[in-house]
């Protein structure tokens, strides 16, 4: 018996190769990582609105991968927004190719256990093998953006600064090159004057 299959995680594939030993059987497993590594998770937070950024970096820096719903509520204001907009980017980013299917959400809400029925959030949490690899996707995305508000310094002058006696350009040393334009009005109020002054004389 031949068995073939594709897209299977780690731990299934395992128990998979396991079964088909004990049954003598050839089994060909294609595994897929479903983890989060640095890349898809910088593309994760790249992707997500203002509003949800803020709240999943508040949860993995502020909360230390959990974080009380008031406290989101009170920097974010409501949070259906970035919950929303947590939730859709995951199916975007299989469509897209950013991440295999079958991903985990990084953020996942905590329901009040004294009410389990009315699936009230009470916070919102981050596994504790998830919480470094987001860590770092956050400082890659704050370095990023430092870099890109940094204006690149100007180069250095190579050669001798310019003279404001030197002569303009298209013009020899020894050409009486003009220095200055007369104003054509300052020009007509002097000859004004000198009209006055010989008529007065």
């Amino acid at each position: 018996m031949k068995i073939t299959i594709e897209g299977a995680d780690k731990d299934f594939a395992e128990k998979l190769v396991a079964l088909a030993a004990a049954h003598d059987a050839e089994l060909t497993v294609a595994t897929v990582d479903t983890s989060w590594t640095v890349e898809r998770a910088t593309r994760y937070l790249r992707s997500l609105t203002a509003g949800a950024r803020r709240f999943a970096e508040m949860v993995v820096v502020d909360g230390d991968g959990y974080l009380d719903a008031d406290q989101l509520r009170a920097a974010v204001g409501k949070l259906n927004g970035p919950t929303v907009a947590l939730s859709r980017t995951i199916p975007r980013g299989v469509r897209k190719g950013w991440w295999p299917e079958g991903i985990s959400a990084p953020i996942t809400p905590v329901y009040d256990p004294d009410n389990p029925s009315w699936h009230k959030n009470i916070a919102y949490e981050m596994t504790s093998e998830d919480l470094p690899v987001f860590r770092a996707a956050i400082a890659a995305l704050a370095t990023d953006r430092a870099a890109s508000k940094t204006p690149e310094p100007p180069a250095p002058w190579s050669g001798d600064a310019p003279s404001a006696f030197d002569p303009p350009p298209g013009w020899g040393a020894g050409d009486d090159a003009p220095r200055a334009l007369l104003d054509e009005a300052d020009t007509d109020v002097g000859s004004d004057n000198n009209s006055e002054r010989e008529q007065e004389r």
